[in-house]
Formats: C-alpha cells, sequence, structure tokens
C-alpha cells in the first residue's frame, strides 16, 4: 500500500496535468457572460450570470445541460465550460466561484471529499439519505447539494469479453468471483488517473477484495468514456471502469461484475452548487428536473447521445419539454 502523503501527492499532481490537459479541451456557449474556453481563467462567475461545469466524460455533459437548460427557461443566463476534468478539479472551480453548478453523484463525491479531509476514511453508504446528509457534513461552506434524483450511474469493475470468458464467468459473477478466478495472476486494468488513488478504484478493489495492487498492470484511459469503452471492446485491456448506464456494456458483451462489497457505493445523480449564485427559483428549478429523472430515463438520454451521437444540447431540451419542464 502507497502511504497516505504519497497517495496525495500523487493525486495532486494527477490533477494538475489533467488540469493542464483539459484547456484545449473545454467549451462554452456563446451567451454573455461566458468567461472563454479557459475554465480556470476569468475568476468568480459575472453577477447573474450561472455558469454549468461537467467533468471530463459524456454523461456529465448531458447532465450540465439539462440542469443549464432547466435554468435558461426560468431566465437564468446560462454559459458552460464543458469536458473540464475530474472531480480534483473541478471541484475546486465550484469554491472559488469560476463554474457555478455542476452534475454530481453523491457517492462519488462523498468519497472525494472523505478522500481529502480523512483519507483512510469510508462512509458506509446504505442509504441515498445517509450518502447526502455525511455530504452536507464535509463540503465547503459556499457549496450545497440538492435533492438527488433516483437516477443513478454506478462505476464498475467491467470485464472485456475474451477475459470474461477465458475465466468462465457469467452475468452474476462477482468482483470476488473475479479475484479468485484470476488465482494470483496479472490483470491490464484501464480507468481514468484517478482510479488509482479512490477508494472507489484501486484501494476499494485491493482492501475489500484482495486484488494486489501488483497484481495490475494500469493503463491510465478516461473516466468511462471512449478511450476505455474502445480498450474493452478491442481488447487492448482485460478489465476497465465503466458506468451501469453505458450502452457499450451490453452492445459490445462486456461482462460487469457485481460489488457485494459495495466499494462503488450508491452514486444518485444530484445537482452541485455554489450556493452564492442560485437563488431559491433556481433551486426549485434544479429539484424539479431530478424529480422526474429516473435511472431508465438517462439510459435512454445517454443511447441517444453515446449511440444514435444526437447533440447533447438537443437531447437535454426535448427530454426537459417532454416532461413539462420548460
Amino acid at each position: 500500500m502507497i502511504s497516505r502523503k504519497t497517495r496525495r501527492a500523487a493525486a495532486a499532481l494527477s490533477a494538475a496535468f489533467v488540469a493542464g490537459a483539459a484547456l484545449a479541451a473545454c467549451s462554452s456557449s456563446n451567451s454573455p457572460g461566458s468567461s472563454g474556453s479557459n475554465p480556470l481563467g476569468g475568476g468568480a462567475a459575472p453577477s447573474g450570470s450561472i455558469v454549468v461545469g461537467s467533468d471530463n466524460f459524456p454523461e456529465s455533459e448531458l447532465l450540465a445541460y439539462i440542469y443549464g437548460e432547466a435554468l435558461a427557461a426560468k431566465g437564468y443566463n446560462v454559459s458552460y465550460k464543458l469536458d473540464i476534468a475530474s472531480r480534483e478539479v473541478t471541484y475546486g472551480l465550484l469554491k472559488s466561484g469560476t463554474i457555478t453548478m455542476k452534475p454530481e453523484y453523491n457517492g462519488a463525491l462523498l468519497a472525494y471529499l472523505d478522500g481529502i479531509q480523512s483519507p483512510k476514511k469510508n462512509n458506509p453508504q446504505t442509504s441515498t439519505a445517509q450518502v447526502d446528509a455525511a455530504i452536507a457534513g464535509e463540503l465547503d461552506t459556499n457549496l450545497e447539494i440538492l435533492d438527488p434524483a433516483t437516477a443513478q450511474d454506478n462505476d464498475t469493475l467491467t470485464l472485456s469479453k475474451n477475459e470474461a470468458g477465458t475465466l468462465a464467468l457469467k452475468s452474476g459473477a462477482s468482483i470476488a468471483d473475479f479475484v479468485t478466478a484470476l488465482k494470483g495472476g496479472p490483470v491490464t486494468l484501464g480507468a481514468a488517473p484517478e482510479f488509482q488513488t479512490r477508494y472507489q478504484g484501486i484501494l476499494g478493489l485491493e482492501q475489500a477484495y484482495g486484488l494486489k495492487a501488483s497484481q495490475i498492470n494500469f493503463k491510465s484511459l478516461d473516466a468511462g468514456g471512449t478511450l476505455t469503452e474502445t480498450a474493452l471492446t478491442s481488447d487492448a485491456v482485460q478489465a476497465g471502469d465503466l458506468f451501469t448506464t453505458d450502452p457499450t456494456i451490453t452492445q459490445g458483451g462486456l461482462l460487469t461484475l457485481t460489488d457485494p462489497k459495495n466499494i462503488f457505493g450508491l452514486q444518485n445523480v444530484l445537482p452541485l452548487i455554489n450556493k452564492t449564485a442560485i437563488n431559491s427559483a433556481g433551486i426549485t428549478a434544479l429539484n424539479a428536473v431530478d424529480a422526474k429523472l429516473d435511472s431508465q430515463s438517462l439510459l435512454g438520454l445517454d443511447v441517444k447521445t453515446q449511440v444514435q451521437k444526437a447533440d447533447p444540447k438537443t437531447v437535454a431540451h426535448d427530454w426537459l419539454t417532454s416532461e413539462g419542464l420548460i
């Protein structure tokens, strides 16, 4: 096991690297008040505007548009800073007010907060209310989470079709079954860089399931995005971190392992906001979105954007309209 100090240093270096790399990839709308394509520039958001950010994977971008368009329909001047980086970067941008809200997943957010405040802490995640209460106790004073959706999108450990076949693992197999089938042998695993330092990653696989870090040949890819999907379907990696609503899992014949020890926790979708920038009308609008958003709906929207390649802003607008939210 690497030390607490080493994990913190590694996470900081990873975050700095990703932040730099993200600058070229970020996008924004042309609406007034946008601070341009650099998500780290421009300081706090202009008065009266909302800057909606997203992490660096497609579903986060889709959810950013869903929340942003709901606010725009209430008269907010909304601009976007999308595909910025991982939570290790975007959380700091929220604290500073550079972005004023972003979509989050409650379990992953809690694991991140536990990690930066007490790296060996692992809050039990037995209910959505429990997770959200724990988050509220650890958030920066400028930040607030709103009502969670029933929609969840969990991280997973997913195997390539060939790896599952080689190990004779079928639907319903667990991470423990996988570790046993490996018999101490190596595995090539692809995921975002931060997967190496999170309990919802290699730390949890080692501590809860006994998959030794020394067994893992880690390939730094992305957060459940195209790089990881392609690596798994082409057998460039044997295992990877994909999200439960990823259409690639069923279409590519991949095998998602069950997680009986719950290292990936609960992952309800919800907005994380800088509460200095959004008033009660905006909060009501965002809570109304989450009251309608369930896992099946989210999967359907993901299919439209990731498989059918529909424009995510259009998909978001059409869904909001169909639900009577705008």
